[in-house]
């Protein structure tokens, strides 16, 4: 039996399209000219309803979060979250160990005083912060992923140096392969290309 027997959750799904050669397709990518050009067309796509798509390009640009409409993410919230764990852990670990576990006058402070505690208490948060800001961004973000389908497109590859890319992945709901190919044409794509999947 497979692992995916005994955990429902990890099982592979069935593609929602398949290329002529029966390969799953991961989605589609499409080259655009400038970055004037990409960050338009990715004000388009946000408003044609799009959910799973990016913008790659070699660098960052001002404002495409708010064109591509990304939405804050939830890490912050999870930061705080880590960092408000660790100085409740750090305090009460203290105050059990000088106030009840081994109970000694330090001085002349009634037991379990907490001015003490302060500077353990801050260095713990500050520690579960930063592993809580750390993993939390690899999960959220699909971390480490190894290899990538993006990466089988030589096209692609030269994103990193002077190319302007948007990708559709298949997922999306409103995934179409030969209307998502007409709609970036229609955004001023070139050089359209199926990706297929692992």
């Amino acid at each position: 039996m497979a692992i995916s027997d005994y955990i429902p959750f990890i099982a592979p799904r069935a593609p929602r399209f398949v290329t002529e050669s029966g390969a799953a397709v991961y989605g589609i990518v499409a080259e655009f000219a400038t970055p004037a050009s990409v960050y338009h067309a990715a004000e388009k796509m946000r408003d044609s309803g799009f959910a799973k798509w990016d913008v790659y390009c070699p660098y960052p640009m001002h404002g495409l979060d708010e064109a591509m409409g990304v939405k804050r993410t939830i890490l912050p919230v999870l930061v705080a979250t880590g960092a408000f764990t660790g100085v409740g852990l750090a305090y009460l670990m203290q105050w059990w160990m000088s106030a009840v576990d081994f109970q000694i006058v330090v001085q002349g402070k009634p037991y379990g005083a907490w001015e003490p505690f302060v500077p353990i208490t801050f260095e713990m948060g500050v520690l579960f912060a930063a592993f809580t800001s750390l993993f939390g961004m690899l999960a959220l973000n699909g971390l480490p992923r190894f290899n990538h389908p993006l990466f089988r497109s030589e096209r692609f590859l030269s994103v990193s140096d002077d190319r302007y890319m948007i990708a559709v992945e298949a997922d999306d709901p409103k995934f179409d392969p030969e209307q998502t190919r007409a709609f970036l044409e229609s955004l001023g794509g070139t050089d359209i290309e199926l990706i297929e999947d692992d």
